[in-house]
Formats: structure tokens, sequence, C-alpha cells
């Protein structure tokens, strides 16, 4: 109900938006496949979590308007073997609420604070994941009532904005090495997201993304194909002990020869195959590695090491322009941000060429229709 209110005021404020279907607005773009790469690639983090309530239905229709290059979003598995498309292990009250059990005296009820590997996807399906704005994110759109997608559902209403399938995708599976029994297991996430994206238009538009490079090492061994994203920060590539990081598959990063950790990561990302590596943009070089306080995670050192293996290097989550600008100028290939629509015009004003926006009448055309369709189920 409270989906359905949203978007009777939404469309009342826009009646433009629902005198259209989606067929009647052209796209301005070519109908090759993954056209999107040709542009500078801005990707909009979880849809554009800093303009959006994240992972919804709404923030990816905003991060198509804003003119995103990748729509980049995260996977879990629930109890029934559903790719749900949500960023947490777990159903945090700060994000979603509960409406009601699917059925009377449901003992998993409330759903808020359980692991989605824990959950159906019927129960899933009843939370509002749409009325919460982030304290961190003071700007997001609110859409009471949205409802966490499977991966194929966001499919299904991104072909309907983008029927030429340009757009690009990063998809990442949240696996936990460290806490196995909170999430799905490697072969499950690779086998069943690979199913999907092997039967969807966008598959040759698919990175696939993890911290857990394990599942990066079995999706090239299952599909070689398939274009893998390493992603690492100071909390995956190494531990405070010096113990052998159980995020890597095995690897230790002392092992490669450097010089600079920067240069050994990119070594490591280029040992599994990977072709992408995705390094936290933001943070330092945590103390117990390196005594400076003022080393960036991702460095030039990486960046030119990285380039020479043969890696591109999209560092995330990227909010301020200064550093922007900066890893821009390093020669970074792309960037993972909250704010799409600021990073576009930041390259753009370098002279980088972007992508070109979805047209605002038929990405919330397909909107309505695909969250009515959610309704209806």
């Amino acid at each position: 109900m409270l989906v359905l209110l949203s978007l009777v005021i939404f469309s009342t404020l826009n009646p433009a938006l629902v005198l259209a279907s989606p067929a009647q607005e052209p796209l301005a773009s070519s109908s090759t496949p993954g056209f999107n790469s040709r542009f500078y690639d801005v990707q909009a983090h979880r849809g554009g979590r800093g303009n959006t309530v994240e992972s919804t239905l709404p923030s990816f229709a905003w991060g198509l308007v804003d003119g995103a290059t990748t729509l980049e979003l995260d996977n879990g598995i629930t109890l029934d073997g559903e790719v749900v498309v949500w960023h947490d292990e777990e159903i945090v009250a700060e994000k979603c609420r509960d409406t009601l059990p699917i059925v009377p005296d449901d003992p998993m009820y409330p759903y808020v604070g359980k692991f989605i590997a824990n959950l159906t996807l019927a129960q899933i399906k009843t939370l509002d994941c749409g009325s919460k704005r982030q304290a961190d994110y003071p700007q997001q759109l609110l859409y009471p009532g949205a409802r966490i997608q499977t991966l194929q559902e966001v499919f299904n209403f991104v072909e309907c904005a983008d029927p030429s399938h340009r757009i690009l995708w990063n998809i990442e599976s949240k696996i936990n090495p460290q806490h196995p029994n909170r999430t799905a297991g490697v072969q499950d996430f690779v086998q069943r997201q690979h199913a999907i994206f092997s039967a969807s238009p966008y598959y040759r538009t698919i990175t696939y993304q993890s911290f857990d490079w394990r599942t990066l090492i079995a999706m090239k061994e299952l599909d070689p194909t398939v274009m893998v994203s390493a992603l690492v920060d100071e909390g995956t590539a190494f531990m405070p002990d010096n113990s052998t990081t159980p995020w890597l598959s095995g690897l230790r990063l002392d092992s490669f020869p450097g010089p600079s950790l920067g240069e050994k990561i990119a070594q490591a990302a280029h040992s599994i195959s990977a072709d992408i590596l995705s390094p936290s943009g933001t943070t330092f070089i945590p103390s117990f590695v390196e005594p400076r306080e003022d080393v960036h995670f991702t460095t030039k050192a990486m960046i030119k090491e990285g380039h020479a293996l043969g890696l591109r290097i999209k560092p995330w989550t990227m909010n301020s322009v200064d550093r922007i600008e900066e890893l821009v100028h390093w020669g970074v290939d792309g960037i993972i941000t909250d704010y799409p629509n600021v990073v576009r015009r930041c390259v753009k004003q370098r002279g980088f060429p972007v992508a070109p926006k979805y047209p605002q009448q038929r990405v919330f055309s397909c909107l309505e229709l695909h969250m009515h369709k959610d309704i209806a189920q």
C-alpha cells in the first residue's frame, strides 16, 4: 500500500510519466549491447546511494537518469536459493522495517536483524526498505514500500528502460570467508549468479567482483569469458597479527616482489587472472603496515603497476571531488561512487567522454510498471 501511495503521489506530480509507455520514448544511442564501454566508467554504487535509498529499483532508475556508465550492485542468496540484490549480510533496522509475517506466528518474524541466508525470498519480500533515510546521506530520496529485488527482477526493470542493453553492470558476491555461516558458499554464489548472467541479454556487459577472491577464481574456472574485478581494502589485504588473510584465496602479499604494497596488490590480482583491480580509494594504509600516516591505499605505484600488467584500476567508493580529480589525474579507469551525477560532471569537465543520460519519461514509466508488479506479487 505504501508503494502504491508513493507511486500515485509521484505520478500526480509528474503526469507526463504516466501518459507515456516505455516504448514511446526512443533511446538516442547505439543498439550495440555494451555501448557504454566506450565512455569513462562512472559507476553508480548501489544505484547511487547518495541520491536514493540504496539497492532498490528507484536507485537504479536514478542511476540511469543521472548518466551512469555502469550500475554497481551486490548479491546475497536466500535460504531458498534466490539471488537477491542487497549489500548487507543481514537485514538492518537502519535501512529496512518489518511489515507483516508471511504466515501467522512465523518463528522467524521479525525479519529485521536476520541474515539473508536464513530468510526465504517470500519473507524478504515483506520488508519495506525504502522508508528510512541514512544519516550519512541526507539527500537520499525515499520511496516508501520499496522492496528488495531479485537479480532477475532488476535485470527486467533495467531492460525495460534500456532495450538496447547499453548499460554496463558490476555485480558483487557478498560472501564472508571469515564467517562462512552468515552467507552462502563459494559454489552457491558462482553457480547461481552465473546461471542468471548467462541467460541474460546483459551477459557480455557484466563484471563480476568480490572481496573474496575464491569466488573470482571459481568464476574464471567456470567461464573464462566473464570479466572479474578484485576488490581489496585494508581490512582484507592483511590481518593485524600477520596471519594469512582469508580474503585473498590463500595469497600473501609479502610473497610478491613489490617493492611497494600497491605494486604487490596489483601483482596478486594479476596472479588470479583478474581483469580489474578495485581498491579502496579513500582509506590510508594502517600503521601496522606502514608507519607513515599519509600513504593512501590506492597509489600512483599501484595504478602504474596494474596498467603494466594489463589491469584496469577502478577505486571505490569515491565521493570527494578533490580525491576523484587526483585519482583521475593519476590515470584510474573508472570511479565507483555514491554520486554518479557529480562524478559524471567532474570527468566530463576534464574532457572524458561520458555516457548519455536515459530519458526520464521512459525510466520512470518503467519504474512505475515494475513497482506495481512487485505489489501484485
